[in-house]
């Protein structure tokens, strides 16, 4: 019985430990991705006006203290949504089989949902500023998804399902 509920507690401790690490490499890579893209290949936008875009999704075009303190709420509530959405895929991993298949092609397609929810809910219902919808753009958007986002997580949550004790 205690050998049992130790290993309960280890195993939600490594359940943690495993989603913080995958949400904060997820969301390290989407950042990276797009600072790489929208900054220094296209030069479209400085990584501090990427950071404030994110933030305008609450605060619309207010600047909270300076274009500095907006990037850093605008950063944290990047890694926000990378860890919910890397939470969520680890929670209902193990209850949807087709996510047992392989990690590589489920976390591209989880990279598609992640655009898909991003660009079809939550951007429309925030105070951000977005686009009308063009073919190139939503593509290199969903590319870094996929990526950045979705592969990570599904092959870091795959890692840990094969690995732990509870299946």
């Amino acid at each position: 019985m205690i050998t049992t509920i130790s290993t309960q507690k280890n195993n939600k401790s490594s359940a943690r430990k495993t989603i913080l690490l995958t949400g904060f490499i997820a969301g390290t890579l989407d950042m990276l991705g797009a600072i790489i893209v929208y900054c220094i290949i296209m030069k479209v936008v400085t990584p501090v006006q990427l950071l404030n875009g994110i933030a305008s999704g609450v605060f619309g075009k207010t600047v909270i203290g300076s274009t500095t303190v907006t990037a850093l709420i605008g950063l944290l509530f990047h890694y926000f949504i990378a860890f919910s959405f890397t939470t969520g895929y680890f929670l209902v991993y193990p209850h949807v089989k087709l996510l047992h298949g392989n990690a590589i092609i489920t976390g591209l397609l989880y990279g598609v949902f992640v655009w898909i929810v991003m660009n079809l809910i939550v951007l429309p219902l925030s105070n951000a500023h977005h686009a009308t919808f063009s073919w190139i753009p939503a593509i290199r958007g969903c590319l870094i998804l996929m990526f950045c986002i979705g592969l990570p997580i599904a092959v870091l949550t795959a890692k840990y399902y094969k690995n732990s004790v509870i299946r």
